[in-house]
């Protein structure tokens, strides 16, 4: 208890002063606070789940962590210059974050979007000032990516690509952000590591980071249990374009969760910790707590921490809210 008010004082502080000293809105990207789960049903005595509230980010997801390190690095290098179009594929959080930044920075912005991405996420691309183009939904993300690939090779001098699902950039965002951050709030006391697989880039990133301050710490990557889920944001990697950033021999597990499962727990999160979590977040902390019984099993006392990447306000189109009592 002595830790959690600690951590709060800390993280109080730490917020207050970001806010209170932010020059532009990039400097908003990144130390997001953790949030202990203390109502949520099913966690065992003795283990500790925290929830990292990535979206806390000014454009509402941990995408701005990866966004801003990919534009930044081609701002210093020259690969985005003054007049090119910022184009790449995204299933939405990545593309809100290239639109707001875009617009900061004074880029247009251009994105291969799924057809099948939800009703808040198109709105908020335009809102933005994003120009959309939408792919077959049946093709999910690899039908953007395809797409994002063949309208850059049509005029490659016009655009710059970050190329998201292959640029190293967006691991070290969190190798060199998340990781450190969540070390630090933790004060080491870390044993879990719980994120969905999309990019793959936080796991990849601050797992490794993880990984090299303590080699006990166990990774565990989450991904839908079906080539065909409603997951928007994670990939079944045994059925989808892999990630060039990806190295499936990293996590210590992979737990697959179903999209029912993880809107269910979104709906639990709500109602139970009044966390208005985004169901990428569900299906994170449905794992999280099937790791956590596990654990319980053994006899061992742990500290996992599970990435929230989004809230829920994005998904409150969707039906299973429809359904609730």
């Amino acid at each position: 208890m002595a830790f959690a008010k600690a951590q709060m004082r800390v993280e109080t502080a730490r917020s207050s002063e970001r806010f209170f000293l932010a020059h532009n809105l990039t400097d908003l990207v990144s130390n997001t606070p953790l949030l202990r789960l203390c109502r949520l049903g099913g966690i065992p005595e003795g283990i500790s789940i925290y929830a990292k509230a990535e979206w806390l980010n000014p454009g509402g997801s941990v995408k701005d962590r990866a966004a801003w390190w990919m534009i930044r690095e081609g701002l210093r290098t020259g690969r985005l210059s003054a007049g090119k179009t910022i184009l790449d594929a995204t299933s939405g959080n990545t593309g809100i974050a290239y639109a707001w930044m875009g617009a900061h920075l004074g880029h247009p912005v251009v994105l291969a979007v799924p057809g099948s991405a939800n009703a808040e996420r198109k709105r908020m691309l335009k809102a933005l000032g994003a120009e959309l183009i939408l792919t077959d939904p049946l093709e999910g993300s690899d039908g953007a990516i395809r797409k994002a690939q063949e309208v850059y090779a049509q005029n490659p001098e016009k655009y710059f690509f970050p190329d998201q699902y292959n640029n190293p950039e967006n691991a070290r965002a969190h190798y060199e952000s998340t990781g450190p951050e969540i070390w630090g709030q933790t004060q080491g006391r870390i044993t879990h590591f719980v994120a969905g697989l999309g990019t793959s880039g936080t796991m990849m990133g601050a797992g490794r980071y993880l990984r090299e301050k303590n080699p006990g710490i166990r990774l565990v990557a989450v991904q839908p249990d079906a080539p065909f889920h409603g997951l928007e944001g994670l990939k079944h990697m045994q059925s989808a374009i892999v990630p060039g950033i990806y190295d499936a021999r990293l996590a210590d597990e992979n737990v697959f969760v179903s999209t029912e499962e993880a809107q269910r727990m979104v709906v639990r999160l709500a109602r139970e910790e009044g966390l208005l979590a985004g169901v990428s977040g569900g299906a994170a902390a449905a794992a999280a707590l099937e790791v956590a019984q596990r654990v319980y099993l053994g006899k061992a006392e742990a500290s996992l921490v599970v990435l929230f990447p989004d809230g829920g306000e994005r998904y409150l189109s969707e039906t299973f809210w429809s359904e609730l009592p």
